[in-house]
């Protein structure tokens, strides 16, 4: 899981980056996102399968396709929110484009970006879980559905409150990323 969200995000940022600056880039590639955007990361799940003929791998796909689009749209909008005083003022000053996007771009973007990572990790973990449900073998919605079928209640209960239990962890530890955000 950690996997496919960690690519999403690698591509997703600098990504977010580029269509939340550039408008010639961002109406390009829009109707794209648009058409993607609202499609389940489950829906993924038997192309997925087709096409890498391995379980592992298709996970791996299907958390990308889960956590690239809160990532992306988080960034642009924090690119788009980002104070145009502040990149004036970097201009002022003759900074650079690397400069301007590292020292004033990402870091005022850096709180958006966070909660596109939060909403991203949480919708993988989602994912991931159902997804072992449908495709079985192994992890929690394996678990689950297993218990499930031989009506252990109580089980299921336990695994429910594990689950919550990680999703709550994994936030937690994206939300530590928020500290890194100067403050004023």
């Amino acid at each position: 899981m950690l996997l496919g969200f960690g690519i999403a995000a690698l591509i997703a940022i600098p990504l977010g980056l580029l269509l939340g600056t550039s408008q010639v880039f961002n109406d390009g590639l829009d109707p794209f996102i648009q058409v993607l955007k609202p499609v389940s990361p489950l829906a993924w799940l038997p192309l997925g399968l087709a096409l890498l003929r391995d379980s592992q791998m298709t996970a791996i796909f299907v958390i990308f396709m889960a956590a690239l689009w809160p990532i992306l749209i988080a960034t642009i909008d924090g690119v788009r929110r980002v104070n145009p005083l502040y990149l004036d003022l970097a201009k002022s000053l003759e900074a650079d484009t690397r400069t301007s996007t590292f020292k004033v771009l990402l870091p005022a973007t850096l709180p958006g970006i966070v909660t596109g990572l939060r909403t991203a990790l949480s919708t993988a973990w989602l994912v991931i879980v159902a997804a072992e449900m449908i495709v079985g073998g192994r992890g929690m919605g394996h678990f689950v559905w297993n218990e499930w079928n031989a009506l252990n209640t109580p089980s299921i209960v336990v695994a429910i409150v594990i689950i919550g239990g990680v999703g709550f962890i994994l936030d937690r530890s994206i939300a530590q990323l928020q500290r890194l955000v100067p403050k004023g």
